[in-house]
């Protein structure tokens, strides 16, 4: 066990490693300069051409832009194996910081996505699997339908209209942590946000709950259980969930993934200080630093919760082996 999990700690390491460079490349291939974002914070409408060349090749300089690529990629992640992510090219804030504070934000509520998605999508498509046939069955394959289908961007704007300017009962941007001051208004605060991106995680894990748990259903063990007059919640959850888990659990990496990339969509409607909501408006501004010390923490969540789902594999079925 000790070697697969230094075996895959290394494999982690090679991932993130080369998204970084990738990443590294492909935002400067892509249209915007943060030099011309810059100076257009600038007054320079009295400078002339020339004058304003040489200013651009003076910030080029002073950002390293105008050191050859691989020079600016070793420079910039031996900085950051050190832990300094640098500063923003545009607006010159500290991004270990910042990121910091808005990686706080955006796990809190990731981590509770995480959590009501799995424990709705699969109490809903154990239910379902059991009531086959049955109006309820009907209704939580056609929700599972929807959640999978609907963009989160319609379903937070759906969200916003009913929820904040008709009926006027929950906040529709802006985000505070639960210690930080006002308990109430974060826990209303994160109603909406948390319900739109669970809605998709949870509709994927009932359908797969449903799958897995009328596969088990079928098996000799649960028809024997059944036939011994073992009480039915006793035959849920001894055999035919812990039985059913393994394919629910190959999901779980995927669903991290889901969450923390929609969370820039999220956040970006709700106007949540997050991770997701800094890395569009770095995007936009075409903010290189910041988009790669973002895509950098963003993969290596992605990462480790992919060695930890394979952990669980272990646990949750014995007969797995690690070699």
């Amino acid at each position: 066990m000790a070697a697969y999990i230094i075996r895959r700690l290394i494999h982690c390491i090679i991932i993130v490693i080369l998204v970084s460079m990738l990443v590294f490349v492909l935002i400067r291939l892509l249209p915007g300069d943060p030099v011309h974002m810059q100076m257009a914070m600038l007054d320079l409408g009295t400078l002339t051409p020339e004058a304003m060349q040489q200013q651009y090749e003076t910030l080029r300089r002073d950002l390293g832009l105008d050191q050859a690529i691989v020079v600016q990629y070793f420079n910039w992640f031996s900085n950051v194996i050190q832990g300094d992510f640098g500063r923003s090219m545009v607006r010159h804030f500290n991004i270990a910081e910042d990121l910091q504070s808005r990686m706080t934000v955006t796990l809190f509520l990731g981590i509770i996505t995480f959590i009501v998605s799995n424990i709705l999508g699969m109490f809903l498509g154990t239910i379902s699997a059991i009531r086959r046939g049955s109006i309820l069955d009907t209704l939580v394959t056609a929700v599972a339908n929807v959640g999978i289908t609907a963009p989160a961007f319609l379903i937070a704007i759906l969200g916003i209209y009913v929820f904040g300017y008709v009926l006027g009962w929950l906040p529709i941007f802006g985000y505070q942590l639960p210690w930080a001051g006002n308990f109430s208004l974060s826990i209303r605060q994160g109603i909406l946000p948390i319900f739109v991106m669970s809605l998709g995680p949870m509709a994927i894990t009932a359908r797969q709950t449903r799958s897995s748990v009328l596969e088990v259903l079928n098996q000799d063990h649960v028809r024997t259980a059944w036939a011994k007059g073992t009480r039915e919640k006793m035959i849920i959850l001894r055999h035919v969930l812990k039985n059913g888990l393994i394919p629910i659990i190959s999901l779980q990496g995927a669903m991290v993934r889901m969450i923390f990339g929609g969370s820039a969509i999220v956040e970006s409607i709700f106007v949540i200080p997050g991770v997701g909501q800094m890395i569009v408006t770095a995007m936009f501004s075409a903010d290189y630093t910041v988009i790669q010390a973002v895509a950098l923490v963003l993969t290596f969540v992605a990462v480790i919760s992919n060695l930890l789902v394979d952990l669980l594999y272990g646990w949750v079925d014995p007969r797995i082996h690690y070699s």
